[in-house]
C-alpha cells in the first residue's frame, strides 16, 4: 500500500459539460467525491492523501467560474471540518494563502487548527497552489534568513531546501494519480514528485470511485521503485 497518494483532480468541467450542465456543477461532484476518496483511502491504509484543488493557474480561468469555485471552497471548508471530526483527519492547507479572501485564511486557520492533533488521515489540500511558487517561495525563505545571518550557502542542502517548502514534514508522495486522461503534472509538486510513480486514468474526477483507487494502488504494486539504482 503506497503511505502517501497524490490526485490531480481533473476533468470536473468537460464531465458536467457532457451531461449538459454547467461547469460548476462539475466542481460540486468533484467535491463531493473528494469526500469518499478520503474515507476510502484510510480505509485502505494509504496514510497521506494530497490533492490538487485549485492552482495559482487556475486564477486565468473566467471571473464567473473563479468566483464559483472560491464559493464552493468556502462552503467546502465547512463540510471539511465536520468530516475531519468524524473521521479524525488532520488537515493540511499547501499553497500561498496570501492570494486568498482573508475569511477563507480563517476558515483555513480554524480547520488546520482544529485538526491538527487528528490521529486519522493526513489529507493535504493544495490550494492557490504551483510547484515553481512554491521552490520561489522556499528560496525567498533562505535568502532572508541569510541576510539575518541565520543561513549561510553551506547550509542549504536538498534536506534543508525541502524544510523550507509547504509539505516540511510530509513524505514524499509515492504514487500520483491524474485523472481525465490527461498525462503531465501541471506545476505540482514539483520538487517532490521526483521519484513518485505515476498513474493515468481516462475516468474524469467525479466519476472516480473506491474501484478505480484500487486500480491505481494495483498497478503501483507492479512498479519496480528503484530510485536510481539497478
Amino acid at each position: 500500500m503506497p503511505r502517501h497518494v497524490a490526485i490531480i483532480l481533473d476533468g470536473n468541467g468537460r464531465w458536467a459539460k457532457s451531461k449538459g450542465m454547467p461547469r460548476n456543477y462539475g466542481h460540486v461532484q468533484g467535491a463531493k467525491t473528494v469526500e469518499v476518496i478520503c474515507e476510502e483511502a484510510y480505509r485502505m491504509g494509504i496514510q497521506y492523501l494530497t490533492v490538487y484543488a485549485f492552482s495559482t493557474e487556475n486564477w486565468n480561468r473566467p471571473k464567473e467560474e473563479v468566483d464559483a469555485l472560491m464559493k464552493l471552497l468556502r462552503n467546502y471548508m465547512k463540510t471539511c471540518l465536520t468530516t475531519a471530526k468524524k473521521n479524525r483527519m488532520c488537515v493540511r492547507v499547501l499553497g500561498d494563502k496570501s492570494g486568498l479572501d482573508e475569511d477563507i485564511r480563517n476558515r483555513i486557520q480554524q480547520l488546520e487548527e482544529s485538526t491538527k492533533d487528528n490521529d486519522g488521515l493526513h489529507f493535504q489540500i493544495a490550494l492557490n497552489y504551483g510547484g515553481r511558487d512554491e521552490i520561489v517561495r522556499a528560496v525567498k525563505k533562505i535568502v532572508e534568513k541569510a541576510e539575518k545571518g541565520e543561513a549561510s550557502a553551506a547550509d542549504v542542502t536538498e534536506e534543508y531546501l525541502a524544510k523550507m517548502l509547504d509539505t516540511q514534514g510530509l513524505p514524499e508522495p509515492d504514487l500520483l494519480i491524474r485523472t481525465c486522461n490527461e498525462q503531465r503534472i501541471s506545476n505540482f509538486l514539483l520538487w517532490q514528485l521526483a521519484y513518485t510513480e505515476f498513474y493515468f486514468t481516462p475516468v474524469p474526477w467525479p466519476d472516480f470511485s473506491k474501484e478505480e483507487l484500487v486500480k491505481a494502488v494495483e498497478a503501483y504494486n507492479h512498479r519496480d521503485r528503484r530510485y536510481g539504482r539497478v
